[in-house]
């Protein structure tokens, strides 16, 4: 059920690799929905255990409070941290916990933004996180801000366009195996790279190809499409 709500903002990243990211951080009706979704999992799977350890009597308490605490704070921590960002609440709504530079979330920061929860439902209703939301560019909740994270909506992946769309031309030079296979595989990368990136990666192509900016990115996917046979 991924969407986008009018509160929603991006944040614009570039990774160390040049590939540009927008984010578009989930606001806090989503976060409030996704969050609900697993609490109810959360509630259903105590209920279950608790039926189950009753059965134990006294001697089932034990297990009980352990399983309390697995359930209620160990349960986001681990799916985050294993799962790629993803809790079941979140993923039934198109969320995802990342890095604020959009690289995947951590343990470390997984357990910091849940162990912060606390703080941000006082005094109740989730009243600090709330405030800290609207305060934020991004929504973020106290506890993002502090383990560095950012809950977006996961982006329907666009499918990879291999070559852009330019008239097959030769190389103007002879090209090694390797160096053709280096020139397909920028043509493949570019569209996904940010335009800076782009020109700043083939302009290193500039002593032989007789080019600079736009238009050695052009020539090259051009000689990219020769070299495939389009």
């Amino acid at each position: 059920m991924p969407g986008t709500p009018v509160l929603d903002t991006c944040r614009d990243v570039v990774t160390p690799e040049g590939v540009a990211l927008r984010l578009p951080a989930a606001g806090p009706m989503p976060r409030a929905l996704a969050w609900l979704v697993d609490f109810a999992i959360r509630c259903a799977a105590f209920f279950v255990v608790s039926v189950v350890v009753t059965l134990l009597g006294k001697a089932g308490m034990g297990p009980l409070a352990i399983a309390l605490f697995v359930i209620f704070w160990i349960y986001p921590i681990a799916f985050e941290a294993l799962w790629n960002g993803l809790t079941p609440g979140k993923r039934l709504l198109g969320l995802r916990v990342v890095a604020g530079n959009g690289a995947p979330v951590g343990w470390l920061a997984a357990i910091a933004r849940n162990l912060l929860r606390v703080v941000d439902m006082l005094p109740f209703g989730y009243t600090i996180g709330l405030l800290a939301g609207f305060a934020d560019p991004w929504g973020r909740r106290l506890g993002d801000m502090v383990a560095g994270t950012l809950v977006v909506h996961t982006p329907r992946a666009p499918a990879p366009r291999a070559v852009a769309p330019q008239a097959a031309m030769p190389p103007p030079v002879p090209l090694l195996p390797h160096e053709q296979a280096a020139l397909i595989a920028y043509a493949e990368r570019a569209p996904r790279l940010s335009m800076e990136r782009q020109v700043e990666l083939a302009e290193l192509a500039s002593p032989w190809l007789g080019a600079r900016g736009p238009v050695a990115i052009d020539r090259l996917q051009a000689i990219a499409n020769g070299l495939l046979g389009r």
